[in-house]
């Protein structure tokens, strides 16, 4: 895939993953005893806590990722909160008739979300984030043998493949 293609498409799939969280976030970080409230009744120990870790992971995870920043981490830290939030808050097993199918279809949506976080940080954020722009400031690598042969082709009468022959100025 042509790099400019595969840095847009990187940067989408960015742009998509972190709008699925960052709006909850955002209206858990207005309402936090409310989304303790809902931890609580899951019978979680500590639900103050978790809930301010959890709004902490979802506002500043997404602009991590938005922003292309640590995408290891950021990564593999939002998967484990969608995890861990799908088997907290979509607990389908308890559940019966269209309820159960409601809870099992959102568990199965996070889930997703999970498996796209992880792809994340296996692929990196691309060229166009914070992380491109970091990589691109620093000096390039010196040539490999491979490359460093090619000249000597050229001058051998072989021309390298996909270059077209230089043209004498007149």
């Amino acid at each position: 895939m042509p790099g400019r293609t595969h840095d847009g498409l990187l940067l989408l799939a960015r742009l998509l993953l972190a709008a699925a969280l960052l709006p909850t976030g955002i209206a858990r970080a207005l309402n936090v005893s409310g989304f303790a409230l809902t931890l609580a009744g899951t019978g979680l120990p500590s639900p103050n806590l978790v809930a301010t870790a959890a709004v902490v992971v979802q506002v500043f995870g997404p602009l991590a990722l938005l922003v292309g920043v640590l995408p290891r981490l950021t990564g593999l830290g939002l998967g484990g909160f969608a995890v861990a939030m799908a088997v907290l808050l979509h607990p389908f097993w308890q559940f019966s008739g269209p309820a159960a199918v409601a809870e099992r279809t959102l568990m199965l949506a996070d889930l997703g979300l999970a498996g796209g976080f992880l792809l994340y940080a296996a692929t990196g954020p691309g060229a166009w984030s914070w992380q491109g722009w970091r990589q691109g400031a620093r000096p390039q690598p010196r040539p490999t043998a491979a490359r460093a042969a090619a000249p000597k082709a050229a001058s051998r009468g072989k021309r390298p493949a996909g270059r077209s022959p230089t043209r004498a100025a007149a």
